[in-house]
């Protein structure tokens, strides 16, 4: 591996015009492709094999035509306190913005409140819905000024209104602010690292290149693969996190060859042949935790695995090929300053360097004197981290997944204040009904059968009302609603959904053939939270048992991936814990602007394990492949700790720096699902750089001494070399330094 690199190294550096060509090609044509492509279909998200969603699916089948992934709004209104909106002049304020709500081409239908009983038993608060004759995501901005021009009409006359329903969300986000901040930020930190402009701009421009030619790719292909236009979301966010980092890897080794006195090209090579083998591992295993979301059995966030797994390949491939090209142009442009203008205090900084192989006690910097302190007290290090680590996990025990409405949202929004009017005037269960539907295709009574079952899940405690069935053209299909006593993320809703499937059997049993199924939005969210919990033990053997694999033929060692696995595990938890803390039980949640507390989104979970995990396995085979390297040239066990973190705890440290600043970034966004996740990415990464890698990871290897580095003969035998350490490149004739030149020389004659 690391020859085959090395020479691959060397080429691109030669040949550094027809790589960078090769490159620029093949972005502009996946450029023209996108242009050209059709644009990306809003995907259904669908969760196959759970009830709520065949539920769905028999609704499609039955009710054809019924558009029911049609957009609505809805509009309510309050009257003032001590009045109702039955009073003459609020009834007529209602009438008017209801006949200016059906105004519109995209307008279905507007269902009036006093005629569809949609006024609260107390008569403070009505509701108007509006529906659309298309998706959410095809809401135009004129109908959605449309809604707001009736809500303003009814406040002009004295009403509260506010509005909500999936036609009034125009997808928000972060809109790339988070994106610029966590690149600013970046570039900061690789300007401080490596001292030098040329040297922080060289790993943005790649990551941005890779980070092009995956997005304009994936538009090219969203047509054929039935790729939305939120599959890369994920692949734009790990792409640009790996593809700075994988830069920066190969940057932070060549500058260190080059300061050993070798040439420019050779610096390079090695720098690809040592450093290049390590980013091909470290990609590998950021792909297998991609590729692995696979278990879930969500295609929606299979097709996004896989296409952030295609980012991660495009980084690995540009910082293997683009990386060494554009060193090849300005050798020299990377190289701290010192070095640069080739002072004597260079020339004596590259002599102490390379005695560093006889002497690697007399170079010391923060890295090795943080790994001395560890080595010297290993056993309080492992226990202070692993308790704290242990600490902060213990509230993922009573984690809630569940999926966050706009109750979740700022109280600011008039989103979040239609919320808590419906609850208020309605009821906390109004914002959250189940869905029955009934199959009566069987049964000898279709009508009878239905009210029998209509009758039966009314009755069950917690339920406080149910509609009129509405039955479809065939009459064989019927579909109503129950409106539970509490609120759609309460456990006692839960419960009672749970209720209900468990009594289908009697139920059933009196409904003469009919057959019913429990949907809609509160329902799949608890569907689809259960099958989440009951896949994140399985996607977690599969990665982390493909990493072990995969760890083991890289550093040929049995402990040293099992640790790396557990270290994982432990930040990851204590991760998850902290969220619970902070978006779960509310504290601290002031000072992240979280103004509602409540389940953890669903996906939240495997989307930290699947994310954190790459980046967790990227710090663990730069730091120890170091140290391994170290070991392999004949130094001790203790030695090779040091070694690693003198030459890699910097880059590792700016790697999380950069990734934590990316993340944190979200934090500051008006979504609390973004916020969640923001926060729990940076401090997944916080945890695991600094505790995991940067203490324990020390201070287990300072305790097994030699036996960290043990593998079985047999196994030794049987798994493959791939010479991460770059072994056989000491060996190979023609590697000795050379002085460096003189920096008057022309640049062809340097390289």
């Amino acid at each position: 591996m690391a020859t085959f690199l090395y020479r691959l190294g060397r080429l691109a550096f030669r040949r550094r015009g027809y790589v960078v060509l090769a490159w620029l090609a093949v972005l502009t044509a996946v450029g023209l492709g996108a242009l050209r492509a059709p644009g990306a279909a809003d995907e259904e998200f669908s969760m196959p094999g759970i009830e709520s969603q065949k539920a769905f699916d028999l609704m499609g089948e039955r009710f054809p035509g019924a558009a029911a992934d049609g957009a609505t709004a809805r509009v309510v209104f309050v009257a003032p306190d001590g009045q109702k909106v039955t009073a003459t002049e609020n009834r007529k304020a209602v009438e008017e913005a209801v006949d200016a709500l059906g105004d519109g081409t995209q307008v279905a239908g507007v269902a009036d409140p006093f005629e569809s009983r949609a006024v609260s038993k107390d008569a403070s608060t009505a509701y108007a819905t509006v529906t659309y004759k298309v998706k959410s995501s095809e809401i135009t901005d004129a109908s959605r000024t449309a809604v707001e021009k009736a809500a303003d009409q009814a406040r002009e006359a004295g009403l509260t209104v506010e509005t909500g329903g999936d036609a009034m969300d125009s997808g928000g986000g972060p809109g790339g602010v988070a994106e610029i901040i966590g690149i600013a930020m970046a570039a900061v930190v690789l300007l401080i690292t490596f001292g030098s402009l040329a040297a922080a701009g060289l790993p943005l421009l790649t990551a941005v290149l890779g980070v092009g030619i995956t997005m304009f790719t994936i538009t090219v292909l969203a047509d054929a693969l039935g790729l939305s236009t939120n599959t890369g979301t994920l692949a734009m966010m790990l792409g640009l996190a790996v593809g700075i980092d994988y830069a920066l890897f190969v940057v932070s080794r060549y500058r260190e060859e080059r300061s050993k006195g070798h040439t420019p090209e050779e610096a390079t090579g090695l720098a690809v042949g040592t450093a290049g083998s390590a980013v091909v591992f470290a990609g590998l295993t950021v792909v297998i935790a991609l590729a692995g979301l696979a278990v879930v059995g969500i295609p929606m966030l299979t097709k996004m695995g896989l296409a952030a797994a295609g980012a991660v390949v495009v980084a690995v491939v540009i910082a293997l090929t683009v990386v060494p090209a554009v060193l090849g142009f300005w050798p020299r442009a990377v190289l701290p300053r010192a070095a640069r203008k080739g002072t004597k205090r260079q020339e004596k900084t590259a002599a102490a360097q390379k005695g560093a192989e006889s002497r690697p006690d007399d170079e010391s910097n923060l890295g090795t004197r943080w790994a001395r302190f560890v080595l010297r007290r290993p056993i309080p290090v492992l226990i202070l981290g692993v308790l704290g680590l242990g600490a902060l996990a213990i509230p993922m025990t009573s984690l809630q997944l569940g999926m966050p409405g706009d109750e979740a949202k700022s109280t600011s929004t008039t989103e979040r204040r239609a919320y808590d009017a419906l609850a208020e005037g309605f009821g906390p269960g109004f914002n959250g009904p189940l869905t029955i539907v009934v199959d009566a295709k069987d049964a000898a009574d279709p009508k009878t059968a239905v009210a029998g079952i209509g009758e039966r899940i009314g009755a069950t405690k917690g339920i406080v009302s149910v509609t009129t069935p509405r039955f479809n053209d065939a009459g064989d299909t019927a579909v109503f609603t129950a409106t539970p006593s509490t609120s759609p993320t309460d456990e006692r809703t839960k419960t009672l959904v749970t209720t209900i499937r468990d009594n289908r059997p009697a139920t059933e049993a009196a409904a003469d053939g009919a057959t019913f199924e429990v949907t809609g939005t509160t329902a799949l969210n608890i569907d689809i939270s259960a099958k989440v919990q009951a896949a994140l033990v399985p996607y977690l053997v599969t990665v982390v048992g493909l990493a072990v694999v995969l760890l083991l033929v890289v550093f040929r060692s049995l402990l040293v991936p099992l640790k790396a696995a557990l270290g994982f595990l432990l930040s990851v938890l204590a991760a998850l814990g902290a969220v619970v803390v902070v978006f779960q039980q509310g504290h601290g949640a002031g000072l992240f602007g979280v103004e509602q507390t409540g389940p953890i989104m669903s996906l939240m979970p495997i989307f930290l394990v699947g994310i954190v995990f790459g980046l967790a396995m990227d710090y663990e085979v730069f730091l120890v492949s170091r140290m391994r390297e170290a070991y392999v040239h004949g130094e001790s066990a203790e030695q090779a700790v040091v070694s690693g973190f003198r030459h890699s705890a910097r880059v590792v440290v700016a790697a999380a720096l950069i990734m934590i600043a990316v993340f944190a970034g979200f934090i500051g966004e008006h979504d609390s699902m973004i916020k969640m996740i923001g926060f729990g990415l940076a401090t997944a990464v916080l945890l695991d750089a600094f505790v995991v890698r940067m203490a324990l990871v020390p201070a287990v290897l300072a305790l097994l001494g030699d036996r960290a580095w043990w593998l079985p003969r047999r196994l030794d035998r049987l798994l493959p070399r791939v010479d991460v350490e770059g072994e056989a490149l000491t060996r190979r004739p023609g590697l000795a330094p050379v002085p460096d030149p003189s920096p008057d020389e022309p640049v062809e004659a340097r390289v």
